[in-house]
């Protein structure tokens, strides 16, 4: 089954209303400024042949991606890149490939992979277990063409392909989706097959690691910081090439999204480990990697805003659907389940609230913060 049916019984989450998502992603400018703070780091990178080395570790609908991958092309025009990504949705695989096409036009010697393997495996491109290694589901598509709208049409008739990867099932424990059967789906240019010999990976070729590996908004934001490091964040930090850089992002709840949730739920609590507590249960599960090194920024270059798009009049006369596109944004950074907002929405107090918070500030910002590991050279 996909992903689509495969909740059936199951409570909804946060994470898996389409709706929710896409009307966060389209009324907010939160992919942009990620990718600004990621493109911070590429003039500290230093790839080593064959090629610069990307993991995107949640890739989403690929809008951070593909900002990062066009800075990138403009710091490093003739360098190939080996992009991988995981992502576990089926609607987002879709709408990541659609965004692919004028990636491969500018970028020709660029190899692209999007998997659906659990963070502990997806780094290397290969499952953990013998069971899973037998059951690995690849297909390397060598696109023909040169322009993005040959690109563009062999993308979208990938359909059938995802549809049979990226079939998932709950977890009986979480309701979280697991693979079905792991998968990969590794895409390059015809035309540049022969100079990306060295490039497309075999479950081998990724012990040198990655250049940059993006972790934006990778966990829960209440799951615990000793859970967050040892699945997500500890075994990507391991698959950092010798000077790469990996940046971690996460909602602060320090902002007027917050104030929102907490008039309507004064308790709530869904940031309980800053970016300091992540650091320290890093360092404690990393204590033998002592070429892994975390950054600790200061504040004013480990936070970022983003924010709510709207027009100038809209604040002073704040109409129904901006004040519902705010009240999804704070909702949604805030990670609320569906049970809960639907019963907050029983009557007119959310809309309220969110008026009120809005008029206050003229807007609605949301304050993100970020931090760096790097693994250096051991002499």
């Amino acid at each position: 089954m996909t992903s689509e049916s495969s909740t059936a019984g199951q409570p909804v989450r946060f994470f898996d209303s389409r709706e929710k998502y896409l009307l966060f992603v389209t009324t907010t400018d939160e992919k942009w400024a990620i990718a600004q703070r990621i493109n911070e780091e590429l003039d500290k990178l230093n790839p080593s042949p064959p090629a610069l080395r990307l993991f995107d570790a949640g890739m989403g609908d690929a809008s951070v991606l593909t900002h990062v991958l066009r800075a990138m092309h403009d710091r490093f025009p003739e360098i190939p890149f080996m992009a991988a990504a995981k992502e576990i949705s089926i609607e987002d695989v879709r709408h990541g490939l659609e965004k692919m096409a004028d990636r491969f036009a500018e970028h020709p010697q660029m190899v692209l992979v999007i998997t659906n393997m659990r963070y502990a495996e997806a780094a290397q491109l290969y499952p953990e277990k013998p069971a899973e290694q037998n059951n690995l589901k690849r297909w390397d598509i060598a696109l023909e063409g040169t322009t993005a709208k040959h690109f563009d049409s062999q993308l979208r008739d990938l359909t059938d392909i995802i549809h049979e990867g990226w079939q998932t099932r709950p977890s009986p424990k979480t309701g979280n989706p697991l693979y079905v059967n792991p998968a990969m789906i590794v895409l390059y240019r015809e035309d540049q097959k022969f100079a990306l010999d060295a490039v497309i990976p075999d479950h081998k070729s990724m012990d040198d690691g990655y250049d940059l590996i993006m972790c934006a908004q990778p966990y829960r934001s209440r799951t615990p910081a000793t859970k967050k490091v040892k699945t997500v964040l500890a075994p990507m930090a391991k698959a950092l090439a010798i000077e790469g850089r990996m940046i971690v992002v996460q909602s602060t709840g320090y902002d007027p999204g917050m104030e929102i949730v907490r008039k309507i739920w004064p308790d709530e609590t869904p940031f309980p480990t800053p970016r300091h507590d992540i650091i320290e249960a890093l360092h404690e599960e990393l204590g033998e990697e002592s070429s892994l090194h975390c950054c600790v920024a200061a504040e004013e270059n480990a936070l970022f805003k983003y924010s709510l798009h709207s027009l100038p009049d809209e604040i002073s006369n704040i109409g129904t659907s901006a004040l519902l596109a705010a009240w999804n944004a704070a909702v949604y950074v805030a990670q609320m389940s569906d049970d809960e907002i639907d019963q907050a929405m029983l009557d007119n107090s959310y809309i309220e609230a969110t008026r009120e918070v809005v008029r206050r500030h003229g807007g609605l910002w949301f304050l993100n913060e970020s931090f760096v590991i790097t693994r250096e050279q051991v002499e």
